[in-house]
């Protein structure tokens, strides 16, 4: 995954909460085994509705994604992460994600900033009422803020979540950072147990 450091642009606002993972790629899109591919099914059945927000060219360029409180519950696919980055998102706001959704997004490099509730209801408002608003999302410092509007807050992250982003690591780059100690180990097993060659 690439490191994540600043994002800055403009939002999609979705003034839903409690939005599962079967809103967000619905199940009928689970049939493909690559991670690629999934953007077009990103709520695919509210796609359906021609006034909701994701169908509007005000937002066509949004790359974060401004939801309600509870975001990510339900089932634990790692699909719906996919869908939302598939299709452009690089960090979704709200006062609250389901802790595997969550998850899910710092192993792949979509960042989810939990904010304060008041701070996500000025945000939704805002971006609702100027579609051009940018956001910026700043991992090093733990921050968010939309200068235009006035609006500044903070979200956890965990140090190790953070330097993860930070340096690009996902599971696999974590355990390539020891591949020297791990070809070191397999040269000393004996000949009859399998190996990582």
């Amino acid at each position: 995954m690439d490191p994540v450091r600043v994002i800055t642009g403009t939002a999609l606002p979705l003034r839903r909460s409690d939005v599962d993972t079967d809103q967000i790629i619905p199940a009928e899109w689970l049939k493909r085994v690559e991670r690629t591919g999934f953007g077009e099914g990103l709520f695919a059945a509210w796609r359906k509705d021609p006034s909701f927000a994701l169908n509007s060219n005000d937002y066509r360029d949004a790359s974060i994604l401004v939801a309600g409180p509870n975001f990510g519950t339900g089932s634990s696919r790692e699909h719906a992460v996919w869908a939302l980055q598939d299709y452009g998102f690089r960090a979704v706001i709200s006062p609250r994600f389901a802790d595997i959704f969550r998850n899910n997004c710092t192993k792949v490099g979509l960042v989810p900033v939990q904010v304060d509730a008041a701070i996500g209801e000025a945000l939704l408002a805002a971006v609702e009422k100027d579609p051009s608003l940018e956001i910026t999302v700043d991992v090093e410092t733990r921050k968010v803020w939309a200068e235009a509007a006035g609006i500044e807050g903070d979200f956890p992250l965990d140090d190790f979540t953070q330097m993860r982003l930070l340096e690009g690591l996902d599971d696999i780059g974590l355990t390539l950072r020891h591949a020297d100690a791990i070809a070191a180990y397999e040269k000393t097993r004996p000949a009859f147990l399998p190996t990582t060659a």
